[in-house]
């Protein structure tokens, strides 16, 4: 009986000790869904083809969510989004800041972009709509030199009819945007499929009240949250959550665009992109780091 009972409590420790050793190797794995989530930090990022790190914003600069140049080599024009102030950032690509600017007399509901004509004019695009409900969606234009001197576009989508629409139809939120040819174009972050990137155009320079005209789609595995052209034309470079998708422009055809996914593991939230030239561009996160990327021949 005594030998009997000293083997059961053998086995009643040696079970009990394997439980916590599995419960332990868990928790260090992450195996739960929270844990299991990407971190989105920079300072364990395993080296990326392509990728270099330039600088680190600091904290006045908040959630960097759009970017266009400055006006001089290796500074941008960048700002805040949903709850920060209308204000726009002159930085430098190691993450200095030169100057701020404030734009006055209009709101910042949700700016998400910036997109740039070939005269430095700037184009930020309160037009974020995660919940797909929105009705005063705003492109605001100005010179950044005279930043007093504002111009508007308020605009709709023409197969948008309802505010919200049901969860399956919510592609209305846009965080991307570019200037081409006197049209800007803006690029829907799919809220509902997540696949499915609407393409619509606006008259940069036409009347203050517009309904958008829809180009057609592209099939991306992604969200998208940041856009721009190279400046021959012939590349087309969205953002999305630490991926980029690179795209050969036929004929400048933005429609018939062939994406190529660039993962981005580590970077953080991806959302700014702009061209150098046409083989270099520079992104920022709303974490506030700046990247250049090369492509390369």
């Amino acid at each position: 009986m005594n030998r009997l009972y000293a083997g059961l409590l053998s086995l009643l420790m040696l079970t009990s000790a394997a439980c916590s050793e599995a419960q332990n190797d868990g928790g260090k794995k992450g195996g739960g869904k929270k844990g299991g989530k990407k971190s989105g930090k920079t300072s364990a990022m395993d080296p990326i083809a392509g990728l270099t790190k330039l600088g680190t914003l600091p904290s006045e600069v908040p959630e960097s969510s759009g970017l266009a140049k400055g006006p001089e080599t290796g500074t941008y024009y960048t700002h805040g989004d949903h709850g920060n102030t209308p204000t726009l950032y002159l930085v430098r690509e190691n993450g200095e800041l030169v100057r701020r600017i404030e734009v006055p007399g209009i709101s910042q509901q949700d700016w998400e972009s910036l997109a740039q004509d070939n005269a430095g004019n700037l184009y930020i695009g309160d037009c974020g709509n995660n919940a797909n409900d929105r009705r005063d969606l705003t492109i605001y234009r100005l010179n950044p030199n005279a930043p007093g001197q504002v111009g508007q576009i308020k605009f709709r989508y023409p197969d948008q009819q309802a505010f919200p629409p049901d969860k399956q139809e919510r592609n209305f939120d846009v965080e991307a945007t570019l200037w081409h040819d006197g049209q800007l174009y803006l690029f829907t972050r799919n809220r509902a499929r997540g696949k499915v990137c609407k393409i619509y155009t606006l008259q940069a320079n036409g009347p203050a009240q517009q309904t958008a005209k829809l180009l057609g789609t592209l099939t991306l595995p992604g969200e998208v949250t940041g856009a721009d052209l190279s400046p021959d034309g012939r590349r087309l470079a969205l953002m999305g959550r630490e991926q980029m998708f690179l795209c050969d422009v036929p004929g400048q055809d933005l429609t018939k665009a062939q994406p190529r996914t660039v993962e981005l593991p580590g970077a953080g939230q991806t959302e700014g992109v702009v061209f150098n030239d046409n083989n270099t561009l520079t992104i920022s996160t709303e974490q506030g780091v700046l990247y250049r990327y090369e492509l390369g021949n």
